[in-house]
């Protein structure tokens, strides 16, 4: 007996109708009566509804399943539809490459708007607003200059970041710079060491068996009394 299994049969288009839809699609096409051929295309279009009924209130729901009757006919099937028809070649279209950004990050760990706006600065002609800016954001680069490498950064190499990245624009002292307060909060904290936690686990663990210890000898022997009274 021949078995007929789905991998030696006709690949289908949408495989999410089944391949009792595709069927009955296929079988359209032997129709030689045109009116004939209409009606029994729109009730593939009721059956085709039935498998989705939640959706038939959503807007083009009708128009879509006449496009999916279209496309699993491959496109031979000629039926007067009440939308356009699609063609091949609106559906296999290639979408337009996105244009996407290729500029590289010099240091990671501060961003790439830092370097932005160290080298905005660098048009700047304010000198006293310059100043104040670069002292915000090296601020923030020292704080994000902790989170990322988990130690506090010598502030020289701040002072070499921002020439760089400003192009040799700006110009910042290290004296001023070592006056500067951190206004950023860390939000990355070190994590402990394993043993540490074990050490915690096993004192939490003693605690409840004295606790549980002190509940059971108060239930057997009744509380602690006075020996003054």
């Amino acid at each position: 007996m021949r078995k007929n299994y789905n991998y030696t049969r006709r690949k289908l288009l949408l495989p999410e109708y089944g391949r009792h839809i595709q069927e009955m699609i296929d079988s359209l096409s032997a129709i030689e009566d045109r009116r004939e051929r209409n009606r029994q295309a729109r009730a593939v279009i009721a059956v085709m509804g039935n498998l989705n009924p939640l959706l038939r209130d959503t807007a083009d729901f009708t128009h879509k399943l006449w496009d999916h009757l279209f496309i699993m006919s491959d496109f031979q099937l000629d039926v007067d539809s009440p939308y356009p028809r699609p063609t091949r070649q609106e559906l296999t279209a290639s979408p337009r490459p996105l244009a996407y950004s290729q500029g590289r990050i010099a240091h990671k760990h501060y961003g790439k708007y830092v370097e932005r706006m160290l080298r905005a600065l660098a048009t700047e002609h304010d000198p006293q607003r310059v100043a104040q800016t670069v002292d915000n954001i090296a601020r923030y680069m020292r704080s994000k200059s902790y989170e990322y490498n988990q130690e506090h950064p010598n502030n020289e190499v701040i002072v070499k970041d921002i020439k760089r990245m400003s192009g040799g624009a700006i110009e910042i002292d290290e004296v001023a710079l070592n006056n500067l307060r951190s206004d950023y909060k860390q939000h990355f904290s070190a994590r402990p060491q394993k043993g540490g936690q074990q050490r915690q686990q096993q004192l939490r663990q003693q605690k409840n068996r004295n606790q549980q210890h002190n509940r059971g000898y108060a239930k057997n022997n009744g509380g602690y009394r006075n020996s003054s009274k």
